[in-house]
């Protein structure tokens, strides 16, 4: 079955917003829209999936430290360069 020019069109704007969507950056209306969207399209639904995964998972790696000795090597560099730019 063949997609209609209308939505063919909300799956064009529906992807476009998703990154936006998944980060909580859209208007109240455009995240309705797109909310509905992706209840009515499975590709855009599964698509949205992945994003909040990738999203997740991208949120626990960013929530490690650095080994404090790779911490006070960055440190101990950044002080040498700014005081041989001062």
């Amino acid at each position: 079955m063949s997609e209609t020019p209308q939505a063919t069109k909300d799956c064009t704007e529906a992807r476009a917003a998703l990154e936006e969507y998944l980060h909580h950056e859209l208007c109240a209306e455009d995240a309705a829209d797109v909310r509905a969207h992706l209840a009515e399209c499975e590709e855009c639904s599964a698509e949205h999936h992945v994003g909040e995964m990738l999203t997740a998972a991208l949120q626990g790696a960013c929530k490690d430290r650095a080994p404090q000795e790779l911490r006070a090597k960055l440190l101990e560099s950044l002080r040498a360069a700014k005081a041989s730019h001062a």
